[in-house]
């Protein structure tokens, strides 16, 4: 906000010399909506044009629009005079109206609109030659490739503008959200629904999220960055809703061609028991570097809400519950089965029409056997293939993964598995909790690095920002987000909560999907233009 006004303010001071140039009085250019009323009948627009600013995102074209009449009505008609007067309209506006040359020539609307009506007179009554010259002659008259130039620049501008605030295309890349969302499906996800984030990050490349194709850098500059500002959401976010959000530990990353790891992955030996060997000797020997982004430029995900703020989640037995009550489940939620065949065959024709992706299927060490990750219904037409095949849930209940599982603490919190995990209060904004050295691990990375505050523990004790206590009220409001293929998804049983400024958008509809992640596979034609909002 503190930006924006000392621009309005420097914008109204460049306005000044203008208005006198143009007959009108200069102290009308610091008066707040007089000035811009005033400016809207200097460039031949009515007065309640500049009731326009007032709407959010429109604004941004309405303004440029005003910048670049204003200088046409100085006849300043070249490209780079628009390009200016849209980046830097103070600069422009300072130069017009100090410098003594340059003289106000009238709306420019009013005199483009009167010079169309010569032209077409002209040519309705036949005289050629006034045509010709008018033609020749006009102010108004651009060059192919300036036009080819404003369209281009302005459809990347609009495109990206759409895609910053509006919709946003997402493709899907792994089977996390299988078999809801398949791997290959293009989404349409709406800005809008959750509430509009204006850009944090302001120096980027255009139409690219944060990384350049081609030479592996960064799209954008770390700075300047702004505060970050949400506008009134359509909806709020309900439990069972997909949900398109920034990777909460994605940070502090290490970029590889296979995937991205976060520094905590590495830490906590993630990249080592995925089999990535020579991720873990680039990572230790300096040779690979870590990447680290800002918030609103950390990668995409998606995954299903599980829990609002507020509420308690635990899994028992595979089973979600919420506040106590066994949770609804996806229509097509995804575990892991060890599938054997009595003569080690498998027909795999049918499986992409069935939404068991190539990541669904691994051969395993044992005989005849594969491991999947099958809904109830994929199960079923697995068992109909042949009456030998068998298929048995994997057991995660004996395997200790609370190192590895969030919140990372397995002197406090010991035992915790996939598939029985918890319980765990998601917090809300507002909300006070009590704290302690036992718990402080849910609560830690809220607290010092989403909600920016200074934590120490000494001597059983803890302190934020220099003071002793043994409570914490939240600022904002946190998510509980899960994949619906429960046995192959990163979500938040690894890395906990997601902040509601992490909240990207709502993924509205599929309107294009490839068999396998690959248009040579085939299209998944049924899938298109079916809704992203399946459970």
């Amino acid at each position: 906000m503190t930006f924006l006004l000392i621009l309005y303010i420097v914008l109204s001071i460049s306005l000044y010399k203008v208005f006198e140039k143009a007959g009108i009085e200069g102290w009308k250019a610091l008066v707040p909506g007089l000035n811009f009323m005033e400016w809207c009948k200097l460039i031949g627009r009515p007065s309640w044009w500049a009731a326009l600013l007032l709407i959010p995102i429109v604004n941004i074209f309405i303004l440029a629009g005003m910048a670049v009449d204003m200088v046409r009505s100085f006849k300043k008609y070249k490209l780079w005079h628009s390009f200016v007067a849209v980046v830097l309209p103070p600069a422009m506006f300072f130069w017009l109206g100090f410098d003594s040359k340059e003289a106000y020539d009238g709306p420019t609307l009013e005199k483009e609109q009167a010079y169309a009506k010569q032209i077409a007179e002209a040519k309705e009554a036949g005289n050629t030659r006034k045509f010709k010259r008018l033609i020749a002659n006009s102010p108004y008259k651009k060059s192919a490739p300036r036009e080819w130039g404003e369209a281009i620049f302005f459809a990347v501008f609009a495109a990206a503008f759409i895609r910053m605030f509006l919709i946003e295309a997402y493709v899907i890349p792994t089977p996390s959200m299988e078999g809801s969302l398949l791997v290959g499906d293009f989404l349409f996800v709406s800005k809008v629904n959750y509430g509009v984030r204006m850009p944090e990050t302001v120096a980027m490349l255009p139409l690219l999220h944060n990384r350049i194709p081609g030479i592996n850098r960064e799209s954008y500059l770390k700075k300047p960055q702004l505060e970050h500002k949400r506008l009134g959401a359509l909806e709020t976010i309900d439990k069972n809703d997909p949900v398109v959000f920034n990777f909460p530990e994605g940070d502090s990353v290490y970029i590889f061609p296979e995937r991205t790891w976060s520094i905590n992955d590495y830490r906590r030996g993630a990249v080592e028991d995925s089999g990535y060997k020579h991720h873990v000797r680039a990572i230790k020997s300096g040779k690979k570097p870590l990447t680290v982004r800002p918030m609103d430029k950390k990668d995409h995900y998606v995954k299903r809400c599980i829990a609002t703020p507020g509420d308690s989640m635990q899994i028992i037995d595979r089973q979600v519950y919420i506040n106590g009550e066994p949770a609804t489940n996806p229509q097509h939620v995804q575990f892991s089965y060890e599938v054997t065949s009595s003569n080690g065959q498998f027909n795999t024709r049918n499986f992409p029409d069935w939404g068991i992706s190539s990541q669904d299927v691994y051969k395993t060490p044992y005989p005849n056997t594969f491991l999947m990750f099958l809904s109830d219904e994929q199960k079923e037409k697995v068992q109909a293939m042949d009456p030998g095949i068998t298929i048995r849930p994997r057991d995660f209940s004996k395997i200790d993964n609370s190192a590895k599982l969030f919140p990372h603490d397995p002197n406090n919190f010991p035992g915790w598995t996939i598939d029985n995990f918890g319980p765990v209060w998601v917090p809300k904004a507002g909300e006070t909790v009590k704290i302690s050295p036992e718990n402080i691990s849910l609560y830690h990375r809220i607290i010092t690095i989403y909600e920016e505050n200074e934590l120490s523990i000494s001597n059983g004790k803890i302190s934020i920002n220099g003071e002793e206590t043994d409570e914490y009220t939240f600022k904002m409001n946190y998510y509980w987000m899960m994949g619906d293929n429960r046995h192959n998804s990163e979500d938040s049983r690894f890395w906990g909560f997601v902040p509601e400024d992490h909240v990207v958008g709502k993924p509205l509809f599929i309107w294009f999907s490839t068999k396998e992640g690959s248009i040579g596979n085939g299209i998944n034609w049924k899938r298109i233009f079916s809704s992203a909002d399946k459970q």
